[in-house]
């Protein structure tokens, strides 16, 4: 069996550079203001709602073609109508299937 040498775990324990830092690490690790813990949720936040920035703008680019789509040609919009509202002339009648998924 070793024996541990108390007296040299000690005298490294002890030494005052060494215990400053890791003081100094803990307080910037848990309880600083601008902690190591805050700065990474910060971060993963902020790369969400990039994510999200880029989703929307390409939703907007795609919406903007829909309506201008929409505005210039009669039959798209017809087309539109009776798809989305199932809207119909006065003489049709409309039939809606659902498929049920298994």
């Amino acid at each position: 069996m070793r024996k541990i040498k108390w007296s040299g775990l000690l005298g490294i324990i002890g030494n005052k550079f060494l215990l400053t830092f890791l003081i100094f690490a803990v307080w910037l690790i848990i309880f600083d203001q601008h902690n190591l813990i805050d700065r990474y949720k910060s971060h993963r936040n902020l790369n969400q709602l990039k994510k999200d920035s880029l989703y929307y703008h390409h939703k907007i680019l795609t919406d903007r073609q829909s309506i201008k789509l929409l505005e210039t040609d009669k039959k798209s919009l017809e087309k539109f109508a009776r798809e989305r509202y199932l809207m119909k002339a006065p003489d049709e009648d409309i039939f809606v299937i659902i498929k049920k998924d298994k």
